[in-house]
């Protein structure tokens, strides 16, 4: 099929009309309107969407072609585009998560596996030695021990529960490696919340904070656009991410322990710990889930801080925060952070 009057055009995202057209679209190849996305081009054949690819941070998604015009290069022509755009706002390490289907298609890109659920979602890179450079760098930490144990938190602020953690678990540990969840999708950035971290361990002389950079995954960026099923979604994200810690990153720091905390109330985090408990064994790792520290007969939960922020009720937020943490949120580099957070709806 020969094409003419092919028209490539960047759609704009804040008009509801061209933002229903692309959902149209891709719903009618069978996939979701991921909603995180960012930016979205198309190409357009007598004004009817015929190819179109978005992105969010990093990650490249909702990439289809409608399949009466597949064979002509344009999930190519898509995704070069879109690389390019990326590469102008800054950003050259880019990924994608696709069906298995998918893989040699994007291999033929330029694209490097990284780890592959089978039938369910494999995710790629841009780099051919990514995920290597990143194990390098962090078994340059790398500590002797019987008991080599590990956590990943997002701490969005730090908490007294997360100091409690981390305390109980370097108790009954040779080693303590701690992994901050790395992605920019919480209201405290990442820098701010490892430094949080690294000021609330001090007295701890066995942990080493590491940060999680692209390989530690949290839900907030999971992309689910291929995926039907709600509960398939966490499923599938939850062991993604086990995956890559268990055939990567422990090994190389020779983990054979992993601490979390006990989780009453998030559905999500709850069964991404059951998930944990199942697939983590079978990597020789075990799984201790530690009870949720308490104030008041209530557990201390980030969420419930920034609660209290956006109220600025910071009598309540010292009950439930370490000294180091408190002396930041009421410290000037705060302040744009706790504004952001009161003009903002999330629960992140």
């Amino acid at each position: 099929m020969q094409l003419y009057n092919l028209e490539e055009r960047i759609i704009q995202l804040n008009n509801p009309i061209e933002r229903k057209r692309i959902k149209n679209f891709l719903k009618e190849q069978g996939l979701d309107y991921d909603h995180d996305i960012e930016y979205t081009i198309a190409f357009l054949h007598e004004n009817k969407i015929i190819a179109t690819g978005s992105f969010s941070g990093k990650v490249l998604k909702c990439i289809a072609v409608d399949s009466k015009y597949k064979g002509l290069g344009l999930s190519n022509k898509v995704v070069s585009l879109l690389v390019s755009e990326e590469y102008q706002r800054g950003r050259t390490h880019l990924f994608i998560y696709t069906k298995p289907s998918n893989y040699k298609m994007f291999s033929d890109m330029g694209f490097y596996k990284i780890i592959e659920l089978p039938e369910k979602v494999v995710l790629m890179e841009n780099d051919p030695n990514g995920i290597k450079k990143y194990i390098d760098e962090i078994s340059n930490l790398k500590r002797k021990g019987k008991i080599i144990s590990s956590i990943v938190m997002n701490c969005n602020p730090f908490t007294l529960g997360h100091q409690y953690l981390i305390e109980k678990a370097a108790s009954i540990s040779d080693v303590l490696h701690i992994f901050v969840v790395w992605e920019d999708k919480s209201t405290f950035p990442p820098e701010v919340r490892y430094k949080l971290i690294k000021n609330g361990t001090k007295h701890i002389s066995n942990v080493i904070v590491h940060k999680g950079k692209d390989y530690i995954i949290s839900n907030a960026t999971f992309p689910s656009y291929f995926i039907k099923e709600g509960k398939e979604i966490v499923k599938t994200h939850a062991f993604l991410d086990l995956k890559i810690f268990s055939e990567y990153i422990a090994p190389s720091l020779n983990i054979n322990r992993r601490f979390v905390g006990e989780e009453p109330y998030c559905p999500v985090t709850k069964a991404y710990n059951e998930a944990m408990k199942k697939l983590l064994p079978e990597y020789g790792i075990e799984v201790v889930e530690i009870p949720r520290f308490t104030v008041k007969g209530t557990p201390v939960s980030a969420s419930k801080v920034r609660e209290f922020l956006k109220k600025e009720e910071f009598s309540n937020i010292q009950e439930l925060v370490p000294k180091t943490t408190y002396d930041y949120l009421i410290s000037n580099d705060a302040k744009p952070i706790i504004k952001k957070m009161k003009n903002s709806a999330g629960r992140h």
